[in-house]
């Protein structure tokens, strides 16, 4: 099985650390945000990754190599000066995901998030086009129309409405007949359960979307100090930013 971490977004909400450095390869607890994904995924079998870029791009290949020092093999995946969003991301990264044009189903994961979810627990093939965890909607945000199609698929302890957390499964033939180009997956995902094609599973363990300097000086303390649980570092819901297009 194959993964693809999405790694391309200009990480403007972690400026100036990001002036000079992309938002994957920040670090926290020692090592890249990235590394840790990277580590996971070998972890449980996954030996090809594809890595979307854009801004800062030469310096992923220049810090993460081919991947052999992860027991893996690293592609690229340039998407030019500007970013193509999930969607786009994904459908440019295709030719690098499925060789074989099997159809078969690859993991996808946000680059810019941490988290202790098991990836073991991905199938690795959904019964539809794709598989989503998410994680309850942050309180303050609106939901949209894939947080009410969602809801249809899961319940939550708290009665309140779940999105994406950015690790899913996802089968080359969602992004079938589509135009190479800029555009989130979001609606591709809110199409696929009317067309009950998506399933999903909610997470509630620890999550972090690294989207503020703060927050990632935050994350690394805790991953740092083995009495600070990650856990028990977590903003409250009201603080967390919303995750929904793997930003």
């Amino acid at each position: 099985m194959k993964a693809l971490i999405l790694a391309a977004g200009l990480g403007e909400r972690m400026r100036p650390l990001t002036n000079t450095t992309p938002k994957p390869l920040l670090k926290v607890g020692g090592k890249p945000l990235i590394v840790w994904h990277l580590e996971k995924l070998a972890a449980i079998g996954v030996r090809d990754v594809v890595i979307n870029t854009s801004w800062l791009a030469e310096q992923f290949p220049e810090m993460l190599g081919d991947g052999t020092q992860f027991g893996l093999r690293i592609a690229y995946s340039y998407e030019g000066v500007t970013p193509l969003e999930t969607g786009g991301g994904m459908l440019h990264a295709l030719s690098l995901l499925d060789r074989r044009g099997s159809d078969e189903a690859f993991i996808a994961v946000n680059g810019d998030i941490w988290t202790d979810y098991d990836f073991s627990r991905l199938p690795r093939e959904p019964a539809g086009l794709a598989h989503v965890v998410a994680i309850a909607l942050p309180a303050f945000r609106q939901p949209g129309a894939f947080e009410q199609a969602l809801a249809t698929l899961l319940s939550s302890d708290d009665n309140r409405l779940q999105t994406l957390a950015g690790v899913g499964v996802y089968r080359p033939t969602l992004f079938a007949g589509l135009t190479p180009g800029r555009f989130s997956v979001v609606p591709l995902l809110t199409q696929a359960i009317v067309d009950r094609q998506l399933t999903a599973e909610a997470f509630s363990g620890s999550w972090w979307d690294v989207g503020t300097p703060e927050r990632l000086a935050q994350l690394d303390k805790a991953l740092r100090d083995p009495a600070w649980h990650v856990a028990d570092a977590e903003t409250q819901d009201g603080d967390r930013e919303h995750p929904a297009d793997f930003k």
